[in-house]
């Protein structure tokens, strides 16, 4: 008998409506278990098969959820090898999202508007593409009772990135009034503002870190994202001043480790509402989920595996 063990003690953790199953809990794997995974290189990091995992225990589905490390000249021939095997589905890190493209049968709207793909489904002799981060960044917004998406307001995006086309993405779709985007390499983000305004229509401006008219746009703006992963350093000086914050903008640091980053902080102590990237991690996972097993997952399941590992 093949198996694997999950070790989910939660502590100091008020009781949910959704909890993670008993200490040592055996899943036993058959020849009807279906197969989910992450590829990446490296991919030893991913906290994804934890998350996962759990949430099939809680939903009493026979899945599971492996990390296979591919080498970029080995990607075509593992994409090859899933489909061979029926896997279910995959998730894709980097540094493959953009490469993938091209194993592709179908790909959604949002993927091909970032470029990049981080969930493949296997059906029907079908790879489809898609992009659970941008829908990812939307639901962390919309679940918190606080917050509102940022409908005909205007926003800055610090980062032009990967993470941060995503995002671009997302909100553009959402309906946002103008998107500023400010990036330390200012060719970066002007690129991506004319890339992204002439896909969405949606107006974008890109400009450096130091631009003048940065203050400005921040003092304006109604939702502030950073993508930018210098947030995870505290030593390391913030991007922006805090000063520009009104009271009224949403800051939304899609980092997750720390939970509060030195940009949360600094916007908290302006009154500002804050928000961190763990719940983009759950959502685009719970969305992944739901793609391969047509069942919506117990977030709150996969939210608590998470904090075990973070």
């Amino acid at each position: 008998m093949l198996g694997y063990f999950f070790n989910p003690t939660v502590r100091n953790m008020k009781p949910k409506t959704c909890l993670i199953e008993p200490q040592g809990k055996l899943k036993t794997l058959t020849g009807h278990t279906r197969i989910v995974g992450v590829i990446g290189d490296p991919v030893e990091h991913s906290r994804s098969p934890q998350m996962h995992n759990a949430a099939f225990a809680k939903a009493g589905l026979d899945y599971v959820y492996v990390p296979f490390h591919v080498r970029p000249g080995d990607l075509a021939d593992a994409i090859s090898g899933f489909k061979a095997i029926n896997v279910v589905g995959i998730n894709v890190t980097l540094p493959h999202k953009q490469a993938v493209i091209r194993s592709l049968t179908s790909i959604s709207r949002e993927a091909e508007l970032i470029g990049a793909v981080n969930t493949l489904s296997f059906k029907n002799g079908e790879i489809r593409g898609d992009n659970t981060d941008a829908p990812g960044v939307l639901k962390a917004l919309e679940e918190n009772e606080n917050m509102s998406l940022p409908v005909d307001e205007d926003v800055v995006v610090l980062g032009a990135g990967g993470a941060a086309r995503a995002v671009v993405v997302a909100l553009a779709l959402a309906g946002v009034a103008s998107i500023t985007i400010a990036n330390r390499t200012v060719e970066k983000a002007v690129s991506l503002a004319e890339e992204m305004a002439e896909k969405t229509g949606v107006p974008m401006h890109g400009m450096g870190l130091t631009d003048a008219r940065l203050s400005e746009a921040v003092h304006e703006s109604e939702l502030l994202v950073n993508t930018a992963t210098t947030s995870m350093d505290a030593s390391h000086p913030l991007l922006i001043s805090a000063d520009w914050l009104q009271q009224r903008t949403i800051v939304y640091d899609i980092v997750y480790t720390p939970p509060v980053t030195p940009l949360m902080e600094a916007a908290n102590a302006r009154g500002c509402r804050t928000l961190g990237g763990i719940g983009m991690l759950v959502h685009q996972g719970a969305i992944a989920f739901e793609k391969w097993t047509g069942v919506a997952p117990c977030t709150e399941t996969m939210l608590q595996a998470l904090s075990l590992e973070l």
